[in-house]
């Protein structure tokens, strides 16, 4: 009964780390798509993804920096815009 369970618990253990890993944003990708030319990301600025600025900011000048992006990427607080959000911003091309 107890390898049973440990077997199941490592099943569903490695089902949520390969489905997380699909999800995984790669967060370099992301920082060029959002700054180009590598400059800090003013709040407001309209870029194709979702920021927490109250997360990522976290000197609170109100910009964000490659490595505030790169951290707050990591730590989840940036995903990628939808394809209509992003079918907007390129002005519907």
């Amino acid at each position: 009964m107890k390898l049973s369970t440990a077997i199941g618990a490592t099943v569903l253990l490695s089902a949520g780390l390969a489905s997380g890993a699909a999800f995984a944003m790669d967060c370099d990708a992301a920082w060029t798509m959002a700054s180009p030319n590598g400059d800090a990301i003013a709040k407001g600025a309209t870029v194709p993804f979702v920021i927490d600025y109250s997360m990522v900011d976290s000197d609170a000048d109100g910009s964000v920096s490659e490595a505030e992006f790169k951290k707050g990427c990591e730590a989840g607080a940036i995903k990628a815009a939808n394809e209509a959000t992003t079918k907007d911003m390129e002005g519907g091309k």
